[in-house]
């Protein structure tokens, strides 16, 4: 089967890609997908507990005025079945399904320069072609499974979060966890009441703040939806966007009773991000500024949990540096007399023997379940499991063997008709209406490849080395390469060092892009 364009999965990204480049551009599009439904990450992820910590009416796409209005929502911030609806009814909104292919993996793809085209290969062995793809494989989508002995044979229930199966119990078991990132947090929080006993299995304490869920009132939910086109020009000149004043004011700038309010006040109104990006404006780049935010929340940890020991073992000691989480009690669960935090950097976890857990102190814990929620190769983890061969038969794993680069975050250099949505680059800020930015850009330069006649289009190696040094010196300004966060690719022995994200915010992302196209999309080659 020949197409104009073939979209890989079904996700934010996919679903609006699909949309742009068949209803806008008039594209022969077809989408594959691996899951049997739409949704991307919030398709696979249907742990307890999986929840959005961006603000409802703010993760979704901003451009459908309409689509808001009928839109269900009942809290502040959106849980997974709501998220997954809302991207089912996108699809049906838009007669998305005729041209989606479930329960279909794409296994690889390879570009034929003699005939100007890419040829993909499907996981069931059949092949089909397109002129352009557009790779929507997801920022947070390949699980991390941890090299542990044994984990292939345990006895007990073995999950990993993101593989969730339908109609898991978990309670009056014993339950272990790995893991105590986003995921993990989330996961304790909603099962430590219903299990017979929970062990946590912490490697890196975490720093986290309430949540601020709850439910809204119906007023509440109607001035958003009457003030829709105000919220999203207010947000869009904000650097993130995800729902937060941001400050600015640094933490040097006040007095220690004043810094203590306004993270008080911050702690009270709940949220991650809102934290991190509401309090001060030099969390992430100072770390003198940063340790009182450590301190403050180290404070808290210390009052809400009632065994001094389990207090100070769950107390991180490092940067408050990684992706900003929040919960709706977590601390509080080790209040629980079944609930136990083990802390297995200082005695790791030897392997799995039976149905049990052994430390290398030789503790055993024996479990009827065993949750991993250790998280995902991020960004270019999807890419390296693939067969993805651009001009010469050069391999992607070749190509980002010393770490993932884009221009952009939406092409690779000597991968010509290749674009990525959320590749290594894209700007760290609210999901949804980044990546509208890039997936509209994305349509804007197959239109031009049309217009100008041309075969194909390629990112230039000076361009990409180019933005690949601004977003590392963006980085560098910061103190998030002192702190070992999947944001960077640190979470994955040995990989190498892997720029995730353009720091710079959503609003000097929008001006690059425009920069671009003032240029004539110079920063591209068109091959005739």
């Amino acid at each position: 089967m020949n197409y104009d364009a073939i979209v890989i999965g079904a996700g934010f990204s996919g679903l609006y890609a699909l949309k742009r480049l068949r209803d806008d551009l008039g594209l022969k599009t077809h989408l594959y997908e691996q899951g049997s439904g739409v949704g991307g990450t919030w398709y696979w992820n249907k742990y307890p507990g999986a929840m959005s910590d961006t603000r409802s009416h703010l993760y979704c796409y901003s451009f459908d005025r309409e689509l808001l209005q009928s839109d269900e929502f009942s809290q502040h911030y959106r849980l997974q079945p709501e998220i997954r609806n809302y991207l089912e009814n996108f699809a049906r909104r838009y007669d998305l399904n005729k041209d989606i292919s479930l329960n279909t993996e794409v296994a690889g793809a390879a570009w034929d320069g003699d005939a100007n085209l890419w040829r993909l290969e499907l996981a069931d062995g059949r092949t089909v072609s397109a002129r352009f793809v557009v790779s929507a494989l997801g920022l947070l989508s390949r699980p991390n499974l941890p090299p542990i002995e044994g984990i292939e044979t345990f006895a007990g229930e073995l999950i990993h979060t993101s593989r969730w199966p339908e109609g898991t119990r978990w309670k009056g078991k014993r339950v272990g966890i790995i893991g105590t990132g986003s995921t993990g947090v989330q996961v304790i929080t909603a099962i430590a009441p219903d299990v017979k006993h929970l062990t946590v299995f912490q490697r890196s304490p975490q720093y986290s703040v309430p949540s601020g869920n709850g439910f809204m009132s119906e007023d509440y939910i109607r001035q958003i939806k009457d003030n829709y086109d105000q919220i999203w020009q207010q947000e869009k000149e904000t650097i993130t966007v995800f729902g937060a004043k941001e400050s600015h004011i640094s933490a040097h700038d006040v007095t220690p009773e004043e810094r203590e309010r306004i993270f008080e006040e911050a702690w009270a109104d709940g949220g991650g991000f809102r934290f991190m990006f509401g309090t001060f404006n030099d969390l992430i780049t100072d770390e003198a500024a940063n340790g009182y935010a450590q301190e403050f929340i180290r404070s808290k940890i210390r009052q809400m949990v009632k065994d001094p020991v389990k207090a100070e073992t769950l107390c991180p000691k490092d940067l408050y540096a990684k992706r900003p989480l929040c919960d709706a009690g977590y601390f509080e669960q080790f209040n629980r007399d079944n609930v136990d935090v083990v802390d297995v950097k200082a005695n790791p976890i030897a392997r799995l023997e039976g149905n049990s857990v052994i430390l290398e102190g030789g503790q055993a814990y024996e479990l009827d379940m065993l949750i991993l929620a250790t998280g995902f190769d991020a960004g270019d983890g999807n890419y390296m499991r693939m067969k993805m061969n651009g001009v010469d038969g050069i391999a992607i794993q070749e190509q980002w063997k010393d770490g993932a680069r884009s221009y952009l975050g939406i092409m690779t250099a000597k991968f010509p008709n290749l674009f990525l949505v959320n590749g290594p680059g894209v700007p760290f800020a609210n999901q949804p209406p980044a990546i509208e930015l890039q997936v509209d850009m994305i349509a804007e330069l197959i239109a031009e490849t049309r217009d100008r006649d041309a075969i194909a289009i390629e990112a230039k190696q000076t361009s990409e080395a180019e933005y690949v040094n601004l977003c590392l010196e963006l980085t560098k300004a910061t103190i998030l390469p002192k702190s070992k966060s999947w944001i960077l690719g640190a979470n994955i022995p040995g990989k190498p060092l892997s720029l995730n994200f353009y720091m710079g915010g959503y609003g000097k992302y929008k001006d690059i892009l425009q920069d671009v196209r003032s240029r004539d999309y110079e920063a591209f080659s068109f091959q005739h």
